[in-house]
């Protein structure tokens, strides 16, 4: 195996070579967090945003990226999860439960994705994010979650894949979703 030859670095994104293949990293993350928040009413908590990279408002479970901010480096994959959903939602959970850690896009980064489940959640602000972000909190029934982001589709939002596979992943570790 070649050494990695970087190619371009910024601040949030650098482009790299190993072995002819061209590939990202976050020179300032090591991978990112996504927490499927549901609450005692059964609704989903999900944020939307505007993505410069896609140059359109997504839909997308509350997510961030872990060891970005010398405070932050060091934290647990769970702890990183309550701050970010904290941070953007204005929800405290009780339960931070690991679903699953994979390859965000195997081909194009080396970046691994760790998906949560929030659960015995508490507002105790209005969230939105922090600095610049302009994050609008969306709670969504369970049972109207499908119908709802169709909706939100047909009005030109992107959907986010992590809201299905989080979704998925906790009917399948027995955590009382249907």
């Amino acid at each position: 195996m070649e050494p990695v030859r970087t190619i371009a670095e910024g601040h949030y994104l650098g482009l790299y070579e190993r072995d002819d293949w061209e590939f990202a990293e976050r020179p300032n993350a090591e991978g990112v967090v996504g927490i499927l928040a549901l609450t005692s009413q059964n609704e989903v908590i999900l944020v939307e945003q505007f993505r410069r990279p896609v140059n359109a408002s997504v839909i997308e479970i509350p997510a961030g990226l872990i060891g970005d901010e010398d405070e932050h480096r060091g934290e647990s994959l769970a702890e990183t999860a309550r701050r970010e959903l904290l941070e953007e939602t204005g929800y405290r959970a009780e339960s931070m439960n690991l679903l699953f850690s994979g390859p965000t896009s195997a081909g194009m980064t080396s970046e691994i994705t760790h998906l949560f489940l929030a659960t015995g959640l508490q507002q105790v602000s209005q969230g939105g994010g922090v600095g610049e972000e302009d994050i609008r909190v969306q709670l969504v029934p369970l049972d109207d979650l499908r119908t709802w982001l169709q909706d939100q589709e047909h009005k030109g939002f992107l959907i986010d894949f992590k809201i299905h596979a989080a979704l998925w992943l906790a009917s399948r570790h027995d955590h009382g979703l249907q």
